[in-house]
């Protein structure tokens, strides 16, 4: 008998294993991709500093229509939705990926509504729960003053933005409903205090989450352009309105680069490469808690040195006879295209996969067992993570969403750098396109790594 149990054993048969998209990209001829991504953003370069001719960025109105609902009624509506997921957030079940409001914080929010943003234009300021509450209670205080927060720019969105950074990635439990039911609700109210003793416009400048999309919005073909009363839908080449921007301010800048600095680092802290640098082990990764601190101090450290090096790529251009203050803020408006492409293809496979329990979660939102759209027993899946074609489909996307976020910066800072450069665009814009090919295989590169946790 013990003969033939180990002749059975050691007989062929069929193992049953998971295989994840990471493995499966490591087939894949990354390293061609990433090449080729980088001669594309130089050629491009090339060419257009040789030419000399680049896309005038015109735009026309699509559409001119009434305004049907007014802001403050939809802000309300988007404030009573705030509220409800935050009750489900605390009475709900505690698992993320059944729970709405991590899944809609997440998932539809940071994922879905930037990638609506960068299409559509400014969705997020027709359903930001503020602005309503905000109007309302300053009439029927009669306070209409403010507090002098305006003078402070964009900081106190940097600092809410680097906080929520911190949350998303190093903090130990960002999806626990609870959790982040509690920090959600805390961040709410402080807004509205804020927004209520300054003023309803100052929500524009001081809120992370109304000054984020309204920055990714800027690259996007459509939006919408408002009068009071009506409202005027406009298409034009992505990037028509990065163009029309005001030159950032200090604050401006420190705000986009924290923005391609957290996501550029929510990549890289995962990769096998950071956590040997850590001192982890990556094939035995012992889950945030033990990166807890390390990553606290990684941070703001990357985006200090993200900053730095964008703004050293800047001044290496900056002609004789030009300030280096006076360049940096328009210069600086080329890198949005990079910060709302990386975000989008770096999340797209969390819209792929968490956005399927969004539906099953909507399909019972209560958790009582109800069946709202007839979803079969394990309707999630996550198959095409496992095969080639469908590995090989999600990588060319992200491909070719990080090459055209690069190829969009470059002909803009073409663009820019022509206000500056006089006889001498080349000399300029180096440093710049030098700094963008650098990107474009950064983040290819992290795309493409295998990560842990």
């Amino acid at each position: 008998m013990r003969r033939l149990a180990a002749l059975l054993v050691l007989l062929p048969g069929a193992a049953l294993a998971h295989a994840s998209e990471r493995m499966v990209i490591l087939t894949l001829p990354t390293g061609w991709y990433i090449l080729g991504a980088g001669v594309a953003v130089a050629l491009t370069a090339l060419v257009g500093l040789a030419g000399g001719r680049l896309p005038a960025f015109g735009s026309r109105v699509l559409f001119d229509r009434p305004v049907l609902v007014p802001r403050v009624v939809t802000s309300w509506i988007g404030a009573a939705a705030f509220w409800a997921l935050v009750a489900v957030g605390i009475w709900g079940t505690r698992d993320p990926l059944g729970n709405l409001l991590p899944l809609t914080v997440w998932t539809v929010l940071w994922v879905g509504l930037t990638l609506a943003c960068v299409v559509f234009g400014n969705l997020w300021r027709d359903v930001a729960p503020w602005g309503g509450p905000v109007r309302s209670i300053r009439r029927a205080t009669g306070w209409q003053g403010s507090i002098g927060l305006s003078r402070l720019g964009h900081a106190p969105a940097v600092l809410g933005y680097l906080a929520f950074a911190w949350f998303e990635i190093v903090s130990l439990a960002p999806a626990d409903p609870f959790v982040l039911a509690r920090a959600a609700a805390v961040y709410y109210l402080v807004i509205l205090v804020l927004a209520v003793a300054e003023g309803e416009d100052w929500l524009e400048k001081g809120e992370f989450a109304t000054l984020y999309f309204a920055f990714v919005a800027r690259i996007a073909p459509f939006w919408a352009e408002y009068a009071p009363g009506r409202v005027r839908v406009m298409v034009g080449l992505p990037g028509a309105q990065v163009l029309r921007m005001e030159p950032l301010d200090a604050t401006a800048i420190a705000f986009l680069t924290l923005v391609l600095a957290s996501v550029s680092f929510d990549g890289l802290h995962e990769t096998f490469w950071w956590l040997v640098q850590i001192g982890i082990n990556p094939l035995e990764y012992p889950g945030r808690s033990v990166v807890w601190s390390v990553n606290s101090l990684a941070l703001p450290a990357f985006w200090a040195l993200s900053a730095a090096t964008i703004l050293a790529a800047i001044r290496l251009g900056v002609p004789k006879g030009t300030r280096f203050s006076d360049m940096a803020g328009p210069m600086m408006l080329a890198i949005l295209p990079i910060a709302a492409g990386y975000h989008v293809a770096h999340y797209l496979i969390a819209l792929l996969t968490n956005g399927q329990y969004v539906i099953a979660a909507l399909n019972d939102p209560f958790g009582r067992g109800w069946d709202l759209f007839g979803l079969p027993d394990h309707w999630v899946s996550f198959g095409f993570l496992a095969t080639r074609s469908g590995t090989l489909a999600i990588w060319i996307a992200q491909f070719a969403i990080i090459l055209a976020a690069h190829l969009l910066a470059v002909v803009l800072g073409l663009k820019i750098a022509q206000r500056f450069a006089g006889g001498d665009r080349f000399a300029t814009h180096l440093p710049m396109t030098v700094l963008m090919i650098g990107y474009t295989v950064f983040g290819l590169w992290m795309l493409s790594s295998p990560t842990a946790g």
